[in-house]
């Protein structure tokens, strides 16, 4: 049994229309399996705005979201699972950068109070 080499231009195109193919049927299986995401509603004429709470509560529960789907790529790309490494990648980066964005909110929150805290009054 021989088998050729993969060294010459047309090794490289087929390897590289190999992964196209991979990467396209991935995405078809992504957009399948997936529902579609639901828009945020709008408030109301005469609503009450979101209170500051609410809106720290929102964003810790998108950076826990964005942690989970990182570790759900990552677990998945680790069995064997058709996930492109690009994306498993991007998806790790982005809930770090979640992470230390909340980090830092977190701080600055903590600063401040202290810096109220210690006002005389």
């Amino acid at each position: 049994m021989s088998v050729g080499p993969i060294g010459g231009a047309g090794g490289i195109d087929r390897v590289m229309q190999l992964r196209q193919q991979i990467l396209e049927r991935n995405e078809a299986l992504a957009r399948a399996s997936s529902a579609p995401a639901a828009a945020p509603a709008a408030p109301a004429a005469g609503a009450k705005p979101a209170s500051f709470a609410d809106s720290l509560n929102d964003a810790l529960k998108n950076v826990n979201d964005g942690q989970n789907q990182a570790s759900r790529l990552s677990d998945a790309y680790e069995r064997g699972e058709t996930v492109d490494i690009a994306k498993v990648m991007l998806a790790r980066q982005q809930a770090s950068v979640g992470f230390e964005a909340t980090l830092q909110v977190r701080n600055k929150l903590l600063s401040a109070y202290k810096d109220i805290m210690s006002m005389p009054v």
